[in-house]
Formats: C-alpha cells, sequence, structure tokens
C-alpha cells in the first residue's frame, strides 16, 4: 500500500519511521513546503529501510501522492509551550483549506488520517473539506492518550501495557475521559487485578495516573518542545489497521453521533479496517464517566461549530 504524508515535520517523520519499521507500507511519499526538508527527512529514513524492510520512501509533490490509499495530515504549526489544543484551532484550520483539495484532486479515494491539532476539530475540518464519508477521515484521536493510560497502568500493576484493556475517551485533551470502569487487566477487572497482584489502586494512585495522562504532553513539551514518538507509532498503528484490513479497535476520532451529542467528532473505541471506521463502539461507563463523555462531546461539537469552513 502507498502511503503519502503531508508535513515532514517531527510528528510527520516519525510517522513515517515508525511506519517504515513496521512495514505498514510498501511506499511513503513525504510532501512540504519546505521541500529540502521532506528530502533530508524521506534520505535519512530510507537508510534505515534495510534494517527493517523493503519500504520504499521518497520526497515528491502534490502529483506523487496519486494512487496513495491513506494520506496522513501532519501539516500545520506546533503547539507553543502553554498553549492549549484548542489555541491552535484557527491557526491550522487555514493550513487545512489549502492542504486538503489538493490531496483529493489527486488520490480522491484515499483515507485521510488526520494528526494536526486539536486534532478532533481539525479533523471534523478536514472531512468537511473533503467531502469524504465520515468513516473515511480518521483523526488520530485519543489512542495515544489511551497508550499513555496503559502503560501507567501496566508500570503500576508490574504488567505489559499490551495486557491492559484501558480506553481514554472524548477530546484529545484537557476534557478527555478516563474509563476506569471498563478497564481490564487480562480478562479481570482492573480492581481485582489490583487487589490479586497487591498493587491496590487507592484514590492518591489514581490521581497521579490521572493526572500522568493529562499532563503528559504539557510535560513533555515543556522539556523538549513538541511530543513526536508516541503519536508516530500511533498513527503507525491506524496504518497498519487499515492496509491490513484488521477490523482493530481503536480510540480515535470520526464524526457521529457520541452519548447524544449529534454530528461530533470525538474519541470512543471504533473498529478500523480496509474501509476506514465502520462500527462506533461504547465501553460501560459508570454516571460520571457517561457524563463526563456527554461535556466533553458538546464542548467539541460548539466549539467546531464556530469555526469557518
Amino acid at each position: 500500500m502507498k502511503l503519502g504524508i503531508i508535513g515532514s515535520g517531527m510528528v510527520g517523520a516519525a510517522a513515517a519511521f515508525a511506519c517504515t519499521l513496521r512495514g505498514a507500507a510498501s511506499r511513503i511519499v513525504l510532501v512540504d513546503i519546505d521541500t529540502a526538508r521532506a528530502r533530508a527527512e524521506a534520505e535519512d529514513i530510507a537508510h534505515a529501510a534495510p534494517f527493517a524492510g523493503a519500504t520504499q520512501i521518497d520526497a515528491g509533490d502534490y502529483d506523487d501522492l496519486a494512487g496513495s490509499g491513506i494520506v496522513i495530515m501532519a501539516c500545520g504549526v506546533g503547539q507553543k509551550p502553554g498553549e492549549t489544543r484548542l489555541e491552535l484551532l484557527g491557526r491550522n484550520a487555514a493550513v487545512f483549506r489549502s492542504v486538503v483539495g489538493e490531496v483529493m484532486r489527486v488520490c480522491p479515494d484515499a483515507i485521510l488520517l488526520v494528526a494536526s491539532n486539536p486534532v478532533d476539530i481539525m479533523g471534523q475540518i478536514a472531512q468537511a473539506l473533503s467531502g469524504l464519508p465520515p468513516g473515511r477521515v480518521i483523526a488520530s484521536g485519543t489512542i495515544l492518550d489511551t497508550a499513555r493510560f496503559r502503560w501507567l497502568l501496566g508500570r503500576h500493576l508490574g504488567i505489559a501495557p499490551r495486557s491492559v484493556h484501558a480506553y481514554v475517551l472524548g477530546e484529545h485533551g484537557d476534557s478527555e475521559v478516563l474509563a476506569w470502569s471498563a478497564a481490564r487487566a487480562g480478562s479481570i477487572s482492573l480492581q481485582g487485578f489490583a487487589e490479586q497482584v497487591g498493587a491496590p489502586l487507592t484514590p492518591e494512585v489514581r490521581d497521579r495516573i490521572d493526572n500522568g495522562v493529562r499532563r503528559a504532553a504539557y510535560t513533555i513539551i515543556e522539556g523538549k518542545g513538541a511530543t513526536w514518538y508516541g503519536i508516530g507509532a500511533g498513527l503507525a498503528r491506524i496504518v497498519s489497521a487499515i492496509a491490513q484490513d484488521e477490523g482493530a479497535v481503536l480510540t480515535v476520532s470520526t464524526l457521529g453521533d457520541v452519548m447524544g451529542v449529534q454530528d461530533v467528532a470525538c474519541s470512543v473505541p471504533r473498529v478500523v479496517g480496509a474501509q476506514g471506521v465502520t462500527e462506533d463502539l461504547v465501553p460501560d461507563l459508570s454516571p460520571a464517566e457517561a457524563d463526563a463523555l456527554r461535556a466533553s462531546a458538546e464542548m467539541l461539537r460548539d466549539t467546531a461549530a464556530a469555526v469557518p469552513v
């Protein structure tokens, strides 16, 4: 499968590198307004390809995206220290208006995978601009927040994060909802597992994990200016699910109805395969979690409604 990536900054390059190591695409084309940067990143990643597989990676322009099955939208301006994702909205919406039309011109059948922040609203903007069915415009949503949640839980419980089944729902941002009620370790309830291994989930532990998930991006941005490895790997995971028609359940963001809130883009567990998103799932939630998810969806809906497309 051919993969296009718009934007060869740290997120786009990290996604290309992760996809190369996973063998998620047979060919990758990087497109960037900074053509020298795109060429440099493509060549650097190409030198890693012999250690991983046979992925061909090049830099190009929009016409070189023709035939791409997926196009990752990693273009736009980065998040500044102290800046919320929602504050990025106005700056990145303008970038998308100039890019989506070009992508649709050369590969109208591609699935769009949106990584630019604020990612939920940028995904909704990309869907409106492209005219594609909602299930074929997928924002990375809370796939990274979910990974952070599982990593912190696994570290507390002393097990591999892959053995933790827990989700972060709603906005990829401050109003996100950690679905503690639906979390499992193996096939056992999180609370039951924690008691069996002698690692109780006290209120203090829950607060520490909650804060670790919510503040992760801010902490990383304060330390090195931006995040890229985690989201790069998350994007590669979504690409693999599509390319291999996995039917994987991932917390990604598409336009739909969530907790009675209509026409909103935010994350719930969704089935992802060759056709994009084919099913929306909602885990069992406590009343407080359900209310928080509804509030998150309402906030995103209201914010998106104020953005001209």
